[in-house]
């Protein structure tokens, strides 16, 4: 497997972004966000869909989510990453994987691409893409 590395501060932002995502640490994650931050799932009708912002996207959104699985899942594996700054906001491009388990021993295996609008050593927005076919046969919606 591949070794990625930042090449500046908001690509290494969002890589210590996912280990702590991976490790369940919601706690430590506030501190990645202010109160006007956005993590907006591209999907619809499938549990997590919609605009998370500020400190909601813990409370509201990931609490919920990640009670779904076994602590410490699922994890993040970054595969690719590239940015590019403009306007003083860098933008961040993540390929990734996750893996995880489920409370009721369910493995989930999804792909992913995610987009970091990144500025003053925050994350002010980010969309995620993935499978969402995989998502809606993974949650039992179709």
């Amino acid at each position: 497997m591949m070794t990625v590395t930042a090449a500046n501060a908001a690509e290494q932002l969002v890589l210590d972004f996912f280990v702590v995502l991976s490790s369940g640490d919601l706690e430590t994650l506030r501190g990645f966000y202010h109160d006007t931050s956005v993590w907006e799932p591209k999907v619809k009708d499938i549990p997590g869909a919609g605009r998370h912002v500020g400190m909601a996207i813990i409370d509201e959104f990931l609490a919920p989510v990640r009670g779904m699985f076994k602590p410490g899942d699922p994890k993040v594996h970054v595969q690719a990453m590239f940015s590019q700054t403009k306007d003083g906001v860098t933008w961040v491009c993540v390929e990734s994987n996750s893996t995880g388990e489920s409370m009721d021993g369910k493995v989930y295996d999804n792909d992913y691409c995610w987009v970091f609008e990144i500025s003053n050593g925050k994350i002010d927005a980010m969309r995620e893409y993935m499978d969402s076919l995989y998502t809606a046969k993974w949650f039992g919606i179709v």
